[in-house]
């Protein structure tokens, strides 16, 4: 297990004070390999928390650019960014957050012939893409590989978040069908309200550091749905 710098020691301390986390939880982190899938709304905040949280490798999946419309919500991304690349621009931001962090950026789209590759070493990935067959092939090949998914979706006010860990119900249990793309609109088209993508980019984080460390009960089995017009959670099983 890797020693903690006096600067980690530090720059964690409220980690480390922690109860369930402690010294031995942040080791964890700092050896964690983590994929995370999409650099957009819900990828800022998971970059964001995960990188302040000390994860030791974290490798980022997008193959877009900034555009203007994206900073009402990628918070991660500034005005002066504007069409460079999300993945390599994601690692100019934890950078700065956060130096000990080792990035890698994956400029690819994720598809049926890449997914298990963009998998490898890595031993749990995040997915907050805003396409569904996005979605079921990195679910299958985690599915494949037995890395846990930290999975999340938004759509206007409303979002949702579970994980699919080896041995628990699967992404095909939850999602029998795939749904036809006219029934799930984009973004483009329906709009989403920027601190939704907030609520469940920092909840799937807060799934990923429990799955890391140990620590608390991670969403298996379980789908944790957001209404943020009543401002009210629903939990669903599956």
């Amino acid at each position: 297990m890797s020693v903690l710098s006096p600067d980690e020691a530090r720059r964690y301390a409220r980690h480390l004070v922690l109860r369930d986390v402690g010294g031995a939880g942040q080791q964890k982190l700092k050896a964690a390999r983590v994929l995370v899938v999409g650099a957009g709304g819900l990828g800022s905040p998971v970059i964001a928390y995960l990188a302040a949280a000390g994860v030791g490798t974290l490798g980022v999946v997008d193959h877009d650019t900034v555009g203007l419309s994206n900073l009402q919500r990628q918070i991660i991304h500034r005005t002066q960014d504007e069409g460079v690349g999300k993945a390599s621009n994601a690692s100019s931001f934890v950078a700065a957050l956060n130096p000990n962090v080792r990035f890698t950026a994956h400029a690819t789209r994720v598809d049926a012939t890449n997914a298990d590759a963009l998998l490898a070493g890595y031993d749990l990935v995040l997915d907050g893409t805003d396409d569904f067959a996005t979605r079921r092939v990195m679910a299958e090949a985690a599915e494949r590989r037995g890395v846990p998914l930290v999975s999340g979706a938004v759509s206007m006010w409303d979002g949702q978040v579970t994980v699919f860990a080896p041995g628990g119900p699967t992404f095909g249990a939850l999602y029998p069908i795939t749904p036809d793309a006219a029934d799930l609109p984009s973004c483009e088209v329906v709009g989403v309200l920027g601190p939704v993508t907030g609520v469940i980019g920092t909840l799937m984080a807060m799934e990923a550091l429990k799955l890391i460390t140990g620590a608390g009960e991670p969403l298996v089995g379980r789908l944790l749905l957001y209404d943020g017009r009543s401002a009210r959670f629903t939990e669903l099983g599956y």
